[in-house]
């Protein structure tokens, strides 16, 4: 399914109106509601670089191409990686926190239970990897499409997220009522 460009940028403006339901309001007769306006556009723009940011690190994490990547946002190879292919600081490894990298959206949750078993969970992710801390019990992990059903419904159940969210994923995690498994995955 495909969008317009019109439609599209209907359906920006009207999420960016809904931020302030009064500002349509105001801005026949406020100036400042202008300056209010600019403001959540702002907002709304810094927001959805962030979006785009994490939206070409689930692409790369899929496998897709620094190639494929620019491709498709309009820039060359290069410019892609040059944009967006930084690589964050690891943690370093201790018995109590450890960095799971070389994950990609294909096998990551299936990583984080097994390593869950153990008493491990995230604390924090990133492109392709996982910050993981140790505790007494098995932990469950899942992930959902931010926004979606799938994604409340397991915050309603007590599911507890993980970070903020990276696009298009929110992960949430929870514990078991089993005690961890001795040694690590293989």
């Amino acid at each position: 399914m495909s969008i317009d460009d019109q439609e599209f940028s209907d359906l920006i403006g009207r999420a960016i109106a809904r931020l302030d339901p009064t500002i349509e309001r105001r801005l026949e007769s406020e100036p400042e509601a202008h300056l209010d306006l600019a403001v959540l556009t702002h907002r709304a723009h810094e927001e959805t670089g962030r979006l785009l940011r994490s939206a070409v690190t689930s692409a790369r994490a899929a496998g897709l191409s620094w190639e494929a990547i620019g491709s498709a946002l309009g820039m060359t190879r290069q410019a892609a990686q040059q944009r967006f292919g930084h690589r964050p600081e690891p943690i370093p490894g201790t018995a109590e926190h450890r960095q799971l990298v070389g994950l990609t959206a294909f096998n990551e949750i299936d990583v984080l239970n097994a390593w869950g078993r153990h008493g491990w969970h995230s604390i924090g992710y990133g492109p392709l990897f996982h910050d993981v801390e140790k505790s007494p019990v098995q932990w469950e992990h899942k992930r959902a499409v931010i926004g979606s059903r799938k994604a409340k419904d397991l915050e309603a159940k007590g599911w507890e997220r993980i970070g903020t969210m990276w696009f298009p994923w929110t992960y949430v995690k929870r514990p078991l009522d089993a005690a961890a498994e001795p040694g690590e995955p293989e």
